[in-house]
């Protein structure tokens, strides 16, 4: 079986790096003629790309733009999306999809680098959610592929969108201290990541303002899921009476489904024993029993204007990109200069429902 041409194969053969032949893929401007002319002959020779990819090339335009998803099964997926083909269908762009796991970048990191930096010859990238692939998104962004990551994992070196979780966990704890609580539990995320650090800020925060000494035997450590929010309550429902909480913030709305499994298995009443608050607003959340007061993240204006950086990106590098008639040109303004890199946080929403007992008299135990 023949082997198949890699970007490191083109360079060579070109006389050129392996930057460059990067550069000439994602149709950077920094390139002389004569050097792209060669790199896209070589690539024509040996068939690094389908001829017709290799005739886009040649027009220095690409109509793909490259998405990155870890799990199309996630419950945030549908609204994240649609905000982003809303933008990508009034554009003369098709999206490319691509899924991966974390075995696979461990595996065959630079496969995958060169898949997306070639394969599909995608003018860019928007990466959702992509977890420990924040060092693989920093080198293609790097080699000059324009990435938006649209993630609260973790810190980036690329351009960004994310929520104010911050704010989002100081509102919520306020809500339940102006409802009389004073003992609030926070079941966190995995110390490792972001969200559940500001979250947590944000709930010593509102603690603090209220005068509320934090009380760590009411900060538990969970893993985002179901499990652990009901193992972490049945730690809290544990103590002795007067040390329990009235009240539990979860830092996702699932391990606050794990919350309300522990509390019906320890008989206590939601919210007239215990108030409870989640974060993320996901689609059950309106619909257990009680429906959960949550924090909702914008994910559909997450995912707008996760691509309309990216196409803005586009739009600095390549001047304003080529528009078929009737495009709608107000989709990404040419005019607008995007610093490199950005950051974009979005505000969050106090959705109020009845797990937080507002609109009913709650046991507050202790006085």
């Amino acid at each position: 079986m023949t082997r198949k041409s890699t970007i490191e194969d083109i360079a060579r053969l070109a006389g050129v790096s392996r930057t460059t032949v990067s550069r000439v893929l994602n149709h950077r401007p920094d390139v002389d003629a004569d050097t792209r002319d060669r790199v896209l002959r070589v690539i024509e020779e040996q068939g690094y790309v389908p001829s017709i990819t290799a005739a886009g090339l040649a027009g220095g335009r690409s109509r793909l733009l490259g998405m990155l998803v870890p799990f199309f099964s996630w419950p945030v997926m549908p609204e994240l999306i649609g905000g982003i083909t809303a933008v990508v269908n009034r554009t003369p762009y098709e999206l490319v999809l691509y899924s991966y796991n974390d075995e696979d970048l461990e595996r065959d990191r630079r496969d995958i680098i060169n898949r997306l930096l070639a394969g599909h010859l995608t003018a860019g990238l928007l990466a959702i959610y992509p977890g420990r692939a924040a060092a693989h998104l920093t080198e293609l962004y790097q080699e000059g592929l324009p990435v938006v990551v649209i993630d609260d994992q973790q810190e980036y070196h690329t351009p960004w969108v994310r929520a104010d979780n911050v704010t989002g966990a100081y509102t919520a704890v306020r809500h339940l201290i102006s409802l009389g609580h004073r003992r609030i539990a926070h079941i966190q995320g995995p110390h490792e990541y972001l969200a559940s650090a500001d979250r947590y800020n944000g709930y010593l925060r509102a603690l603090r303002e209220a005068g509320i000494a934090p009380d760590p035997d009411l900060a538990l450590e969970g893993d985002f899921l179901p499990p652990s929010g009901r193992a972490c309550a049945d730690r809290l429902f544990a103590l002795p009476p007067e040390q329990r909480p009235t009240a539990i913030f979860a830092a996702t709305d699932q391990m606050a489904y794990g919350v309300l499994l522990s509390a019906e298995a320890h008989g206590l009443a939601v919210p007239r024993d215990l108030a409870l608050v989640g974060f993320d607003d996901e689609a059950p959340s309106a619909h257990v029993r009680p429906p959960l007061t949550t924090i909702r993240q914008p994910y559909a204006e997450m995912g707008q204007r996760g691509i309309q950086l990216l196409l803005s990106m586009l739009s600095e590098t390549r001047g304003a990109f080529d528009r078929e008639p009737n495009t709608d040109a107000a989709t990404v303004p040419s005019t607008v200069s995007v610093p490199s890199p950005i950051r974009i946080e979005l505000s969050t929403t106090l959705i109020v429902r009845a797990s937080c007992g507002a609109d009913a008299p709650i046991s507050l135990g202790v006085s």
